[in-house]
């Protein structure tokens, strides 16, 4: 069997663009899709995948570690979000090619199941709430659905530091949020990698009223030390991880003992089974695995595989609704039962995408909005939950 083609797709979905991959090989009808959504990078990405198509063609789907460490060692500039997120998607549509070749699901293939379903945090589950009594509303909403902890960011427009008046309106949220889900469900507080040390040290300490279930990612991401800084200081556990893209990123965290939990994303970290080795080296320091997972279908998938199989799988993030056309751009098949989703047995990633209907959605520029106080505005009134 041999790769002949790499196609890319780009889907808008309201507050950013799918970026979906298909590896094709020489056998009729068999071929593999991966997720590189990166975030107003998506051109970008697309085309770092298109470039990988040199690389790969005429190579063996199956020699996965073979054709990653080739991709990795040859880029020479290695690491990084657009290389990583495009051998993401790749390695994701590699390991979807192995397992409906060989009839599994890939979860088999990485050793077999652990647990049939994994417990499920929610993002996004506010929009549009702006004030505090607002969130409160929109967090029973979500305990409804069945979510086991909720996730937001409550801080405004903030960078580097907070005022008073933007504090104390965060500080406010925070405390309606926790009340409204108080012994039903878990708040986490993420950052963003918004604040410098003493800023975040201090909201850190705020924190601490609240028995948060951690506190995501309080300082900017390339400062390992100031995160771990961080976490000495404060009485709140810490999350990061989303914005390191390999193993070898990860080593320095672990180090440094700079966060409680880990959050590699699928999508930019090397793909499945690069995942599946940050997980074991957090399970060597007692680190709960916890992916990042706000992205597509394609990327849930592939997460699921992994929360099927890594001893360590604590919590998956998901998102509560989406654009309204998730359900038709792919055939995903999401079960959700009492805040828990269910690992599919279908072979390979269990998972496709239909071409047609993802043209019906070209793609759009999106602009970041975490620092311009629209955080909460990425749902369109179109939006509905994929859950079954």
């Amino acid at each position: 069997m041999k790769i002949t083609a790499i196609n890319t797709y780009i889907c808008h979905a309201y507050r950013t663009n799918w970026v979906f991959v298909k590896v094709l090989t020489d056998i009729d009808g068999l071929y593999g899709v991966g997720e590189a959504t990166l975030e107003y990078k998506e051109h970008t990405v697309a085309q770092a995948c298109k470039e990988l198509e040199r690389t790969l063609k005429g190579k063996d789907p199956h020699n996965i570690e073979e054709i990653w460490h080739t991709v990795y060692r040859d880029a020479y500039w290695r690491g990084g979000p657009v290389l990583m997120s495009a051998l993401s998607a790749i390695e994701m549509a590699l390991w979807d090619i192995k397992g409906k070749d060989l009839g599994v699901p890939v979860y088999q293939l990485l050793g077999g199941k652990v647990r049939d379903s994994v417990p499920c945090y929610a993002n996004g589950w506010f929009a549009p709430a702006k004030k505090p009594d607002e969130f409160a509303e929109k967090a029973k909403a979500a305990i409804q659905q069945g979510f086991k902890a909720l996730k937001w960011d409550p801080f405004g427009s903030a960078y580097l530091q907070i005022d008073r008046d933007q504090l104390n309106m965060a500080i406010d949220c925070v405390g309606a949020v926790f009340d409204a889900v108080k012994g039903s469900a878990d708040v986490i507080i993420e950052g963003h990698g918004r604040f410098d040390i003493p800023t975040a040290v201090r909201i850190g300490q705020a924190l601490s009223d609240f028995d948060i279930l951690w506190f995501e990612e309080p300082i900017p991401p390339q400062n390992l030390e100031g995160l771990a800084e961080v976490k000495k200081r404060i009485n709140v556990p810490v999350s990061a991880g989303e914005r390191l893209y390999n193993r070898w990123d990860y080593r320095t965290l672990f180090d440094l003992q700079a966060a409680d939990y880990i959050q590699p994303d699928v999508s930019h970290a090397g793909g499945i089974m690069e995942l599946k080795k940050i997980a074991a080296m957090a399970e060597a320091y007692h680190i709960p695995f916890c992916p990042h997972n706000p992205s597509g279908p394609i990327a849930n998938a592939a997460t699921l595989q992994l929360a099927a199989c890594v001893p360590n799988f604590y919590l998956l993030e998901t998102m509560s609704s989406d654009v309204s056309w998730r359900s038709e751009i792919s055939n995903e098949k999401v079960i959700f039962k009492e805040g828990e989703m269910f690992i599919p047995d279908r072979p390979g990633l269990g998972i496709d995408i239909d071409e047609k209907e993802i043209s019906k959605h070209p793609f759009e520029a999106k602009e970041l909005r975490h620092y311009n106080g629209t955080l909460t505005d990425i749902r369109s009134k179109e939006n509905k939950s994929f859950f079954n």
